[in-house]
């Protein structure tokens, strides 16, 4: 394994942006050499420039802009990764296409999500569309999923205990609540990608990382053990949300727009709380590695310590005034 690698990090200041930047800055083996690619208009931002104070070259780049230009700035990079907005996910394509040009030795596109079934999702049906061109190129790269954030899966409180950290969408317990998914503390993605990305083994391949499966029952069950208190259960049947999925995509949704976020909110529920997909097996028979099974040692946050920290007071709330419903 090489001691020092050159990684560059589209989209380090938003949510996955920076736990990914973390786990690169924190990472002894291998260090990375590491650059935050941003928007001319952003480069002064001040999360950036507390990276920058952190050793991370900060660079302008545009995606829409020169090719030429574009290649130049990923030039000598061993490693590309994009955590950029869902709402510009097919931007990656000349991102990709620079990062050929360039000789970058492994592109991630931007994924750390749930495993889903073709078809389901919209969101992901974009995504594979950046995949399909980067392999249509010969690109090397690394897709790289996390299942469901802990961050969106607790329910608010009858004291108001967790209302601060409430999902931006009305949380439902779908279906019975039992079906099992895996999830990741939003922190720790940046752990399992700086460890993915320096392996010769996932070149090429799609890795599943993850760090508890649980059912909504029993996220339930733990946060009421945790608080004492019981929580309002709203059940959702299959039929009522493949109802509200139709009527929404009835509006034909533009991308970036907030019916275009509520679909996806619709569809990730589908997909892992109605579905199953996001399961280790699941992605096993799609073709994925685990990344518990890579790395044996590797292992996020425990789902109790995040309840913990949640009834504490002390939880980063994600997607601040965001609203899909």
């Amino acid at each position: 394994m090489a001691t020092s690698l050159n990684v560059a990090l589209l989209g380090a200041t938003g949510e996955t942006g920076s736990s990914i930047m973390k786990g690169l800055i924190n990472s002894t083996e291998p260090r990375y050499n590491i650059t935050a690619l941003a928007r001319p208009a952003s480069v002064d931002k001040p999360a950036l420039l507390a990276f920058k104070e952190q050793g991370v070259k900060i660079v302008a780049v545009d995606l829409d802009g020169s090719a030429i230009d574009l290649a130049a700035a990923l030039k000598g990079m061993d490693v590309v990764i994009s955590a950029i907005d869902a709402g510009h996910l097919l931007s990656q394509i000349p991102l990709a296409n620079a990062c050929k040009d360039a000789g970058v030795g492994r592109f991630v596109p931007c994924c750390f999500s749930t495993v889903t079934a073709p078809g389901v999702l919209n969101l992901q049906d974009l995504k594979d569309d950046v995949l399909d061109h980067i392999k249509h190129i010969h690109l090397p790269y690394t897709v790289i999923d996390v299942g469901w954030w802990y961050q969106s899966t607790l329910p608010r409180l009858p004291s108001g205990r967790t209302d601060y950290i409430a999902s931006p969408s009305e949380l439902f317990i779908l279906g019975d609540g039992n079906t099992p998914f895996a999830l990741t503390d939003l922190g720790d993605i940046g752990l399992y990608t700086a460890r993915i990305v320096c392996d010769k083994r996932t070149l090429n391949k799609s890795v599943f990382a993850f760090t508890e499966i649980k059912t909504q029952n029993e996220i339930y069950a733990t946060i009421e053990e945790l608080s004492g208190e019981t929580a309002t259960r709203n059940h959702l049947s299959a039929d009522k949300l493949a109802g509200m999925i139709a009527d929404v995509k009835a509006q034909k949704p533009a991308q970036n727009t907030p019916d275009f976020f509520k679909l996806a909110v619709l569809q990730y529920w589908r997909t892992w709380g109605l579905r199953g997909d996001n399961q280790p097996e699941y992605a096993t028979y799609l073709g994925y590695l685990l990344a518990d099974e890579l790395y044996p040692g590797l292992k996020g946050r425990p789902f109790t310590e995040y309840c913990k920290e949640v009834l504490e007071g002390k939880a980063h709330k994600v997607y601040e005034n965001v609203t899909f419903f």
